[in-house]
């Protein structure tokens, strides 16, 4: 896999689940932790317009977020719910939730003002959260936080939070997110760092408090899920010398 965009984890612990992002098949991909060998292959019903993260809930329910938007232009943004098990080999959409954001007003907007990219997301009792992804002019760190409920249809997504990254684009621009086993911590991931996200609310991230993890690399990671309350699953894309790799971090 050349262009992994995100990772979950499977109810038993013992493989993920992984996606890649647009021009790739719409399938989801079963790997053994044990041994890093691909075992399953899920065709997933639905066009891959750009699968950017993939997320669980508490249920045991899949979700693929469809909202890649480098151009700040989509119109047809939307978060696929799923059921996965490494003994099927094609699956239905279950639910479909389409989205848009509160506040994009032009598509797509000056690009000072391209916000509305996403690689990031968790579902939180009964709601999405979605961390956009900042491809602005001028870029400072800034990423909107948006919530969306987890239900069929289509929805204005509701901004709860505008926060802020220290440094460049690949210390700061968001690829991926992960909600912790106990639901208190978010981990956000960029190129180079984590930032662990604690003290927001489900309607307001305005008090979080950001930790920030250096990695100490700089590959092009784009997915990371909670393997248990202190460890990580993070993998990266895989260019001519780097990457293709996933790792375990503890912290």
């Amino acid at each position: 896999m050349k262009e992994v965009s995100g990772i979950a984890l499977s109810q038993d612990k013992k493989m993920i689940w992984a996606i890649e992002d647009h021009g790739n098949k719409s399938n989801v991909y079963g790997i053994s932790l044990e041994t890093g060998k691909h075992i399953a292959t899920v065709k997933i019903n639905a066009e891959n317009n750009d699968w950017e993260d993939i997320t669980t809930d508490r249920r045991g329910n899949f979700y693929i977020g469809d909202f890649g938007n480098n151009n700040n232009d989509r119109k047809d943004l939307c978060i696929l719910k799923i059921q996965l098990d490494s003994g099927l080999t094609q699956t239905p959409v279950l639910q479909k939730t389409e989205f848009y954001y509160e506040g994009q007003m032009d598509f797509p907007p000056k690009k000072s003002e391209w916000l509305y990219d996403c690689e990031g997301f968790v579902e939180m009792n009964g709601a999405f959260y979605l961390f956009t992804k900042n491809r602005s002019k001028n870029f400072d760190g800034t990423f909107l936080v948006y919530r969306v409920p987890d239900q069929s249809g289509n929805f204005e997504a509701k901004l709860i939070g505008k926060l802020q990254l220290p440094g460049s684009y690949n210390n700061a621009a968001v690829t991926s997110a992960a909600l912790s086993p106990d639901g208190r911590t978010i981990a956000l991931l960029t190129h180079k760092n984590i930032y662990l996200l604690t003290g927001f609310s489900e309607n307001d991230f305005s008090t979080t408090h950001i930790r920030k993890v250096p990695l100490q690399t700089n590959t092009q990671k784009e997915a990371l899920v909670f393997e248990n309350a202190g460890t990580l699953l993070i993998a990266d894309e895989k260019d001519k010398s780097n990457g293709g790799n996933l790792y375990r971090f503890r912290f």
